[in-house]
C-alpha cells in the first residue's frame, strides 16, 4: 500500500509496511499569497470594502463616544 501523506504533513518520513523509510518530499507552499489574492479582491470590489470601512470607522467612534460619556 502507498504512504499517502497530506502536502501539510511535517518533512519527517515516516516507515512503511516493509519498515523501510518513505522519502521526504518538500512541503511548498500553495502558490500566491494570501495577502496579495485580499488586496486583488479588494480592488475589485472597492465599494464594499469603502462601505465596510465607514461602517467600522462609524462603530468605532460609537462605542468611544459611548464609555467616555459612561465614564464622565
Amino acid at each position: 500500500m502507498e504512504n499517502l501523506e497530506t502536502p501539510l504533513a511535517d518533512a519527517t518520513s515516516t516507515p512503511t509496511e516493509s519498515g523501510e523509510k518513505a522519502q521526504q518530499t518538500p512541503v511548498t507552499p500553495p502558490s500566491g499569497s494570501y495577502v496579495k489574492h485580499a488586496m486583488r479582491n479588494m480592488v475589485r470590489k472597492r465599494g464594499t470594502s469603502i462601505k465596510h470601512f465607514v461602517l467600522t470607522t462609524i462603530a468605532l467612534l460609537g462605542v468611544l463616544v459611548g464609555l467616555a460619556y459612561l465614564t464622565r
